[in-house]
């Protein structure tokens, strides 16, 4: 990911023609550190990449590529997951499907990094239903006025319409599946 992403960099740092100087006095990043993350000699932080992005105007998924073309396998291998989108700097989601736009359901590797700090969590509604598997962490599940601890290996099933949200309260990472229907991607 690293390696795309400071290509993308460049790629839209040159077409904007915006030199490395300046993009470090507006990021407070060091010229070097920039130089090295394009040339995919570094890797960067989602927060940082936060920081560029935002001088560009564009989203962080600017900066992540789509897969080169679809795979049409119904196998997944471990090492071809790729981000799929992040969000708030601290979720990381990863779509568990070579061709998610075909299928109704929605399969997501989710990741929660650790919060600096404590965050209201509020918690919505969405049509469909989800169902969660804990892998790794103690992940924290808002469900109709009641909170949650699902350690690895709990689950829960629930109706999207009801109100819900997960969020990390720990120092730890969390790790946990999520399959959802409808699939917001799906195109029959």
């Amino acid at each position: 990911m690293n390696q795309e992403a400071g290509r993308s960099l460049k790629k839209l740092r040159t077409e904007k023609k915006i030199t490395l100087e300046r993009l470090s006095k507006e990021t407070g990043l060091s010229v070097g550190f920039l130089s090295q993350f394009e040339r995919g000699l570094t890797s960067i932080a989602i927060d940082t990449l936060e920081k560029i992005a935002a001088v560009f105007g564009v989203g962080i998924d600017y900066f992540i590529s789509p897969p080169k073309k679809p795979d049409t396998s119904v196998i997944l291998k471990n090492h071809a997951l790729e981000v799929s989108d992040i969000i708030s700097s601290n979720i990381i989601l990863r779509t568990m499907n070579n061709n998610i736009e075909d299928k109704a359901l929605y399969p997501r590797l989710i990741e929660i990094l650790p919060l600096a700090q404590e965050e209201d969590i509020k918690t919505y509604t969405h049509e469909g239903e989800e169902f969660i598997y804990v892998l790794e962490g103690i992940l924290t599940l808002l469900h109709k006025n009641r909170e949650y601890s699902l350690y690895p290996g709990d689950s829960a099933h629930y109706f999207s319409t009801e109100e819900h949200n997960w969020t990390n309260k720990t120092n730890k990472v969390v790790k946990f599946l999520c399959v959802s229907l409808p699939n917001p991607l799906y195109q029959s």
